[in-house]
């Protein structure tokens, strides 16, 4: 074998080593998932929880339970003995804590606020749909109604046809008058009764 040869087929089998240890890529499988520094955690269940905290913030039981948190906070520190008070006068970590509540209640308060008007906005988009749909719904109803009534025009109503059958009524009994009459006078002077041709309305023309 020349050295030619030899160097080609080295690396042929270096390259189908270095293929064999490199993971295969399939389209048909998803990526796996970047590893991140941050814990994860799920947003709808967080926005519940929020939107939890916030109703309980703004009810008056909250207000009845940290007034009587505060009041009983300050009563032990100026009436309780000096070695089992935790917060001496001005009662500075009394208002670190008041400050920390409410540097965690005013986030909460809107991040509930803003699910609020996203689920205000989607009420409000499909109430805009459904009125275009009843709009669309009615306008169609009123083109029917309209056709309905412009047919309905064209065609014989039962007054209408009462009273083409009272003058039909009507005629035949004239005509059978006439040919009583003209019988009775044919037979007292002798003479045959002539048919007479029967008279066509102008209208049927």
């Amino acid at each position: 074998m020349t050295p030619e040869r030899e160097t080609g087929t080295r690396e042929r089998a270096a390259s189908g080593a270095t293929a064999a240890s490199r993971p295969r890529v399939r389209l048909d499988q998803p990526r796996a998932p970047r590893r991140r520094l941050l814990p994860d955690y799920d947003p709808e269940a967080f926005g519940r929880l929020s939107e939890r905290i916030a109703r309980f913030l703004g009810t008056g039981r909250f207000i009845v339970w940290m007034t009587v948190v505060i009041v009983l906070w300050v009563l032990w520190n100026v009436s309780a003995p000096q070695d089992v008070r935790f917060d001496h006068y001005p009662f500075i970590f009394l208002t670190l804590m008041l400050s920390l509540q409410a540097s965690y209640a005013a986030p909460l308060i809107l991040l509930a606020q803003n699910r609020q008007d996203d689920r205000d906005k989607v009420n409000l988009e499909q109430d805009r749909k459904q009125n275009e749909r009843s709009i669309a719904d009615t306008e169609y109803l009123t083109r029917e109604i309209a056709s309905l009534r412009i047919g309905l025009g064209e065609v014989a109503t039962r007054d209408w046809i009462r009273s083409e059958l009272q003058d039909l009524v009507k005629e035949l009994e004239e005509r059978y008058a006439e040919r009583h009459e003209d019988g009775h006078h044919s037979a007292k002077t002798g003479t045959f009764l002539v048919e007479r041709p029967r008279r066509r309305d102008t209208e049927d023309r």
